[in-house]
């Protein structure tokens, strides 16, 4: 028989369900309930996290535990063969019984056919007293002969088989051509196919039914082989011979049984076996796991314990190697740090007598340089500026071997960073004067307090200040301040040189420059921003950098409202308003806001058919510009903003504005 293919489910594969709304298109019954949310959106969105919520457990024990995962990949594949070879093996048997019990039916049915075409012709031919009919009508033993026959075929059976004879004109059940049934058998038990066939044919006929029964005995499966005879009076009528399943499905049932214990034992051993291997497996993988977590933690001295000489525990004796080696260079390290650190803060500290000397030295002869000749007088002024940097350079060690130390402690109570800010500007307006720079403040109309350590904050600002004076180029520097959420924030930006790409990152190393081969005759000493990285993060803050070739920099300090509360983002974005890329942006949205104006403008009557060329597209960055550090996750509102420019600053921006201008009032007609 064939088997038709079933058609695919809605949305499965191979299957398109609907098509996606496109513009002007309105959207289907369905999209509008699953937008208003009626039974699909957040409905259906609570129904999904209430069926997963208690799902979570067992999902991260599933993906945690490799144990659990073997074991019942193991048990479930077990159990699909284990099924498959039931399936094949049930199915051979009750193939098996039923071609036995075709063929035992098939001979007694067969012997049953014989025995009644020979009783029929024996009676005609010998005759007897009753056989004759005077008056046209049968006689009393012609009427209870087929009663007779079927109860004499249906006597060897005894529930083995009932036997069942019917004539096309059955119907009449007082003539001698009625129904006759032994065992209380119910004759619609006969399909009428079977009848039509046999009664069209001069062969056996058979096919499985459901043998009925009179109440109470319930319906059976069986066999019935039916075959067209004729009687003693030359009648044709059909016999038919039904045989009972029940031993055979009784059979069946117990191979089933069979099968279905010993395939539940033999995968339930399966599991056992499966969870055994794999516990000599993964229990030593997870002591290793379990060591590795406290090695990082810190306790260098743990090791594993190795049993044997399997692969197990060739691999615990190369962790514990692995992990003696990494002791002993950590260990080595930790004390070539130690020494480094010392020496560093020792010779800091040794260096203060001898440079005391000097200085006092050096300022009497700076004070008495109006004394000598023009060269003299030079060095004497070149060794003061040289002592005031050695004196920083010293300051400036000693701190960072604080900070290496873990020494360094933080006294933070709130303050206002315009104060901190103003005290900056006012210690940096000589030296911006020098430059011819303008020093502006952005954002102190309101207060802007943290908790924070008001000296170095302060250190932090003025590093970050007079290193844009140096680097500004004689242009304006700008300090903005601004707070939000639970950040505060404070950001320079100057107009000089810039960051190449990579050098936001590289800044904030020590005694790093831009250009390596440039003398430190000017800025600090090459420890100032690393000073400042290490203040902002013992605030628990971030220094970060921006800067592009010949566009500036701006480097934002960014502290939590209160210690001990962790950064989410800031609320002064890191690329500033008025950078190349953003001009480039804002230029772009301009010119595409009035490209699609102008292909919104209904054509008017009697204008230029001609079509309108459209201007190319500048590209918009899709990035931040090479060298922009990475910037932490910005609080709302904290994005970018397009800054706001006169409409002849726009149409500059490009040539695409005015085309596109020149075009629409050429197409309006004038």
């Amino acid at each position: 028989m064939a088997v038709g293919s079933a058609a695919p489910k809605p949305g499965g594969p191979g299957v398109r369900t609907g098509r996606a709304a496109g513009p002007g298109r309105e959207p289907s019954r369905v999209g509008r309930v699953f937008q208003d949310g009626a039974p699909g959106g957040p409905v259906l969105r609570l129904v999904v996290r209430w069926v997963r919520r208690p799902l979570l457990p067992a999902v991260r024990l599933w993906r945690r535990n490799i144990q659990l995962r073997v074991v019942v990949s193991t048990l479930l594949m077990s159990l699909g063969v284990v099924l498959l070879l039931g399936l094949v093996v049930i199915g051979q048997v009750r193939n098996g019984l039923l071609d036995a019990k075709e063929q035992a039916a098939q001979s007694q049915a067969a012997g049953g056919f014989v025995a009644a075409q020979d009783k029929a012709s024996g009676r005609v031919a010998n005759g007897g007293p009753d056989g004759d009919a005077t008056d046209g009508r049968p006689g009393r033993g012609a009427v209870n002969w087929r009663s007779e026959l079927v109860k004499q075929l249906a006597s060897g059976g005894q529930g083995a088989y009932h036997v069942v004879a019917l004539s096309p004109d059955s119907e009449d059940a007082g003539t001698s051509r009625g129904p006759r049934a032994s065992g209380n058998v119910d004759v619609t038990s006969i399909p009428e196919t079977l009848r039509s066939s046999v009664a069209q044919g001069t062969g056996t006929f058979q096919t499985y039914v459901k043998i009925k029964y009179s109440p109470p005995k319930e319906p059976e499966a069986g066999l019935v082989v039916g075959k067209r005879l004729n009687d003693v009076a030359g009648n044709a009528y059909e016999l038919y011979y039904l045989f009972p399943l029940t031993q055979e499905e009784e059979s069946l049932s117990l191979v089933k049984g069979t099968l279905a214990t010993a395939g539940l034992f033999v995968v339930v051993l399966l599991g056992a076996i499966a969870w055994l291997v794999v516990r000599q497996v993964v229990t030593p993988v997870r002591m290793a796991a379990g060591i590795a977590e406290r090695l990082s933690a810190g306790r260098l001295q743990e090791r594993m314990k190795v049993t044997g000489e399997d692969d197990i525990a060739r691999l615990g004796e190369a962790f514990n190697k692995m992990a003696q080696n990494l002791q002993h260079k950590i260990q080595q390290l930790e004390e070539l740090s130690r020494m480094q650190r010392r020496f560093v803060s020792d010779v800091s500290h040794e260096l203060r007598t001898p440079l005391t000397t000097v200085r006092m030295a050096a300022d009497v002869i700076h004070e008495a340089r109006s004394d000598f000749d023009p060269v003299t007088a030079r060095s004497a002024e070149l060794l003061g500026d040289q002592l005031d940097r050695f004196e920083s350079l010293l300051a400036d060690l000693l701190e960072i071997s604080r900070f290496d130390a873990g020494a360094a402690a933080l006294e933070a109570e709130p303050i206002d960073l315009r104060e901190v800010v103003r005290r900056v500007i006012g210690g940096a307006e000589p030296l911006a004067e020098r430059k011819g720079t303008r020093i502006r403040v952005v954002g102190d109309e309101q207060p802007v307090v943290a908790e924070a350590d008001a000296r170095r904050i302060e250190r932090v600002l003025r590093n970050l200040v007079v290193n844009a004076v140096e680097h500004g180029d004689g242009r304006d520097v700008v300090v903005r301040l601004a707070s939000a959420g639970g950040a505060v924030a404070v950001s320079v930006r100057d107009y000089g040189v810039g960051l190449k790409p990579g050098e936001a990152t590289r800044v904030f190393n020590r005694f790093w420059r831009a250009d390596p081969a440039r003398a430190r005759t000017t800025g600090g000493t090459g420890l100032g921003l690393s000073i400042a990285v290490e203040d902002a993060r013992l605030h628990g803050g971030w220094l970060q950098a921006w800067g592009e070739p010949g566009g500036g920099s701006q480097f934002r300090l960014t502290l939590p409202r209160t210690a001990d509360e962790p950064l989410r983002g800031s609320p002064i974005p890191l690329e500033p308003e008025d950078s190349r890329s953003a001009r480039e942006r804002a230029a772009a949205d301009q010119a595409n806001e009035n490209a699609l104006r102008l292909a919104t403008v209904p054509k008017q009557p009697g204008a230029d058919r001609s079509p309108i060329q459209m201007p190319a597209r500048p590209s918009v960055p899709s990035h931040a510009p090479p060298g922009a550090a990475v910037d932490p996750a910005a609080l709302p509102g904290s994005g970018a903003r397009v800054v706001a420019r006169q409409a002849g600053e726009r149409l500059g921006a490009g040539e695409a504005a005015g085309r596109i201008s020149e075009q629409e009032d050429t197409t309006r007609g004038r």
